[in-house]
């Protein structure tokens, strides 16, 4: 059982009413300490919770768990050992941090060795990402697309209602918030013109995605049942997954994304576990016409993530400029990662799957600024009146993510980046 999620319960830490963290999330990630050492952890409210000094201090027995699973310095270890191990150690933490367990509370040595208040740490990568996906599953931003770029009465591609569309990303680029990125040089065709120029892209944009984090969940060739695809899915995170549009649009043809997308993609640093995240499940949207056998699923495999979207130009306020839902995709992560193995592809631990642009189906829910001003003819204005087409230098993108119902609020922190100029070598 997942009695973590019991929305009675509360913390002897402080909690904030509207924290992303209450005692009901527990999510997991890497950090710094003050001390300059390495850990995995987790997150109530505004302390980070080191969980190797709580395993050596004996508060985890009981749990099976090698005794360094929580001195590495990324997740995949203990994102390996399965779901049971990561439901009994959320589980282990609810209860030690609950308001009417006072074991730890009443031990200042081991509080000290084990509660860091989170200014006091540096969030890392939570995990080493070996292969990277991004999906393509929301058929708003995919018929947005199709709109402005072809023609709008056949602004899908034949191929779209029918498999989970995607393509293979670097992941040696994907950072974590509060990274700052350059902007990209690259080849573009201006329009008009027949020949392309060399230089910094000019139609910089965001796109506003979640991604999902997988345990080892297969051998080569054999398959993941769609049913059982969420047994092999860790957690989730938020993502921005950075783009050049002007580069983009020169290139795509005819392999698809490259130069345009492999420049950064920045991921939130702690990961929500999917049991952190079951009181919020919801129905996704209804298929036509009805996929594959493969691809038909059971239960509610959608949530209810709120997801908003802002910039702070380097001399104005922040600005909220998106608010979508991740409810909206289309095709859902089991559908995805059933779709990935269909073919025997092996999936391993750290494996990270975005979920392509979510766009909702009004104009302030569209996930990147390609839709919200419509390819440029509907600039965004700034507090300080600038307009906004695309990301300038020195702007900030943040973005949020929160499931709430009336009686838990689960978030997922933000994912924050400035852009920079770039940095002309040759």
């Amino acid at each position: 059982m997942i009695t973590a999620n019991d929305p009675n319960r509360r913390s002897w830490l402080e909690v904030e009413a509207q924290s992303d963290f209450p005692i009901q999330n527990i999510p997991f990630g890497v950090f710094i300490t003050k001390d300059d050492v390495v850990t995995i952890g987790t997150r109530i409210g505004n302390y980070a919770i080191d969980l190797s000094a709580l395993q050596m201090l004996g508060y985890l027995q009981g749990i099976e768990l090698t005794d360094d699973v929580f001195l590495q310095d990324t997740l995949n270890d203990f994102i390996s050992a399965g779901k049971k191990t990561w439901r009994s150690v959320r589980n282990r933490i609810a209860d030690i941090f609950d308001a009417n367990n006072e074991t730890l509370k009443n031990n200042a040595k081991h509080r000290e060795a084990v509660i860091f208040k989170i200014e006091e740490v540096e969030m890392q990568l939570p995990v080493f990402i070996g292969d990277y996906t991004d999906f393509y599953s929301s058929r708003e931003h995919a018929t947005n697309v199709g709109t402005m770029f072809r023609d709008p009465k056949n602004a899908l591609f034949p191929n779209w209602l029918h498999i989970p569309i995607g393509y293979h990303g670097r992941s040696s680029t994907i950072i974590p918030s509060g990274v700052n990125i350059k902007r990209p040089m690259g080849q573009t065709l201006p329009k008009g013109e027949t020949v392309p120029v060399f230089g910094p892209s000019k139609r910089v944009d965001f796109e506003l995605e979640t991604a999902f984090i997988t345990t080892d969940a297969n051998l080569l060739g054999d398959n993941i049942p769609i049913d059982e695809a969420e047994e092999h899915i860790f957690g989730m995170v938020l993502l921005n997954d950075w783009s050049a549009r002007d580069i983009q649009t020169w290139e795509y043809v005819p392999l698809g994304p490259f130069l345009a997308k492999n420049f950064a993609s920045s991921i939130s640093p702690w990961v929500v576990t999917l049991d952190a995240l079951e009181p919020f499940r919801v129905a996704s949207p209804v298929q036509d016409p009805t996929p594959f056998p493969y691809l038909q699923q059971t239960g509610d495999k959608a949530f209810d993530i709120n997801l908003e979207v802002y910039i702070k130009p380097q001399d104005a306020d922040e600005k909220l400029i998106c608010e979508s839902n991740f409810k909206h995709l289309y095709w859902t992560m089991s559908q995805q990662l059933a779709h990935h193995t269909i073919n025997g592809c092996k999936i391993n631990s750290g494996d990270l799957m975005g979920s392509g642009t979510i766009s909702g189906p009004t104009p302030n829910s569209y996930g990147s600024l390609l839709e919200l001003t419509w390819a440029g003819a509907n600039p965004i204005e700034m507090s300080n009146g600038a307009k906004r087409t695309f990301i300038e230098d020195y702007d900030t993108i943040t973005m949020k993510g929160f499931c709430q119902n009336n009686e838990v609020r689960i978030g997922f922190g933000e994912v924050t980046s400035m852009l920079l100029p770039a940095t002309v070598t040759v």
